[in-house]
């Protein structure tokens, strides 16, 4: 009967295991996709490692490094290439030298000795050796998306004089709004953590550190001055859209717009490209002057966080 019991236990957890897997597989794209994906294409972004004693920093850019710097920050799981629409974008490729980075604890980038990085200052300071790569002489447009936007904005705060504007796309900023789901405390299952992608369990460890890293920020908000955008969609299953109203609260710089889709979800980078587009070919600062905001979105695929 034991034996009975300890079989069905384990069948449970590798079903669970499975299905986690399957969940999230389109938020982590493989080196094989990868090579799929740019196969056939002319530009490709090129990938290499920024290292010193305790970091390793893998970044993929595209671009001349001469162009201003579009720095792009992925949010949990995730990686550089769930930016690929953007880096992909013929337009955008004549205007930045696109830098997209992979956060500690995903994909190539570590911290010596750390398994996972749940701060967000640790975070936003393992990415300030990307600035040095800017060869042109303007300031960085910072992008976070969904966990990478309070990273992006503690590096903003970080290095200000740096910075030309800041863009937090489907922010996962308000901490008493950090969303949990049915699988959530299965993730945290040291048996089921062997069956599952590194990406994961590193997102499981900032979720359960996450809102109280996100009240360390919390002076962050009313320090930051720099051009803010704040993007922010009503169907978002992930960060509440009650994010953008903590947003409007917390951000005291007169230089800050916010932007609400109704219909919008989580992935508003590729559903709505074209308005992202727009708006960091352009500059524009205030969302009347932005033509494509009530366009139907891209029809884009999604994939990474």
């Amino acid at each position: 009967m034991h034996r009975f019991r300890f079989l069905r236990t384990v069948a449970l957890l590798l079903f669970i295991s499975a299905s986690l897997s399957s969940c999230f597989s389109k938020y982590i794209i493989s080196a094989k996709q990868v090579r799929k994906h740019y196969a056939q294409k002319k530009v490709k972004p090129t990938e290499h490692i920024i290292k010193n004693d305790t970091l390793s920093l893998c970044v993929a850019s595209v671009g001349a490094d001469t162009l201003p710097m579009l720095l792009l920050i992925h949010g949990a799981p995730g990686s550089l290439w769930g930016y690929m629409n953007l880096m992909d974008d013929e337009d955008l490729q004549k205007r930045f030298h696109i830098v997209s980075v992979d956060r500690v604890g995903y994909g190539k980038s570590r911290l010596k000795k750390r398994r996972f990085v749940t701060s967000i200052a640790t975070q936003a300071n393992a990415l300030l050796p990307v600035f040095e790569m800017n060869k042109s002489k303007e300031k960085v447009t910072v992008l976070g998306r969904s966990y990478g936007a309070p990273i992006a904005a503690k590096l903003v705060s970080m290095v200000p004089d740096q910075v030309k504007e800041l863009f937090m796309v489907s922010p996962v900023i308000d901490p008493e709004k950090e969303k949990f789901y049915w699988f959530s405390k299965w993730g945290r299952n040291s048996f089921i953590q062997l069956f599952l992608p590194g990406e994961f369990n590193t997102a499981t460890a900032e979720k359960y550190s996450h809102s109280d890293e996100l009240k360390k920020l919390l002076p962050v908000w009313n320090n930051l001055l720099v051009p803010t955008t704040v993007i922010q969609g009503g169907n978002d299953w992930i960060a509440d859209p009650g994010n953008i109203d903590f947003a409007k609260k917390h951000i005291k710089s007169n230089r800050a717009q916010y932007i609400f889709l109704d219909n919008a979800g989580h992935m508003i980078t590729y559903t709505h490209l074209s308005m992202i587009k727009e708006m960091l070919l352009k500059g524009l600062l205030f969302k009347d002057h932005i033509t494509s905001v009530d366009l139907t979105p891209d029809l884009q695929e999604v994939s990474g966080n």
